[in-house]
């Protein structure tokens, strides 16, 4: 029921930038938190960036806070991340979740590679 569909991926030069999109249906996407959580080859999954339902609040890893930026449309049920001054550490499958109390995702993407490289 469920779903959480991203897009967006591709390969970008250090210092550059990318948009990835996660297209929400099954649910009130307007209702819930979203976050975006990221895995880099041979890591454990690390949490990027949340927002609640009317995006008067964000939150941000320090790893990427001042480079990336989270928002949503909920009248299109989608999720964005805007990524910028991208680094190869960046590099990762990147997942939207979806957030519930207590900081439990109970929904994920499928997962969308994000590689930085020269």
């Amino acid at each position: 029921q469920v779903q959480l569909v991203e897009s967006g991926e591709g390969l970008v030069q250090p210092g550059g930038s990318l948009r990835v999109s996660c297209a929400a249906s099954g649910f009130t996407f307007s209702s819930y938190p979203m976050s975006w959580v990221r895995q880099a080859p041979g890591k454990g999954l690390e949490w990027v960036s949340t927002n609640n339902p009317d995006s008067t609040s964000t939150f941000y890893a320090d790893s990427v806070k001042g480079r990336f930026t989270i928002s949503r449309d909920n009248a299109k049920n989608t999720l964005y991340l805007q990524m910028n001054s991208l680094k190869p550490e960046d590099t990762a499958l990147y997942y939207c979740a979806r957030l519930l109390a207590g900081w439990s995702h109970d929904s994920w993407g499928q997962g969308i590679q994000v590689t930085v490289s020269s």
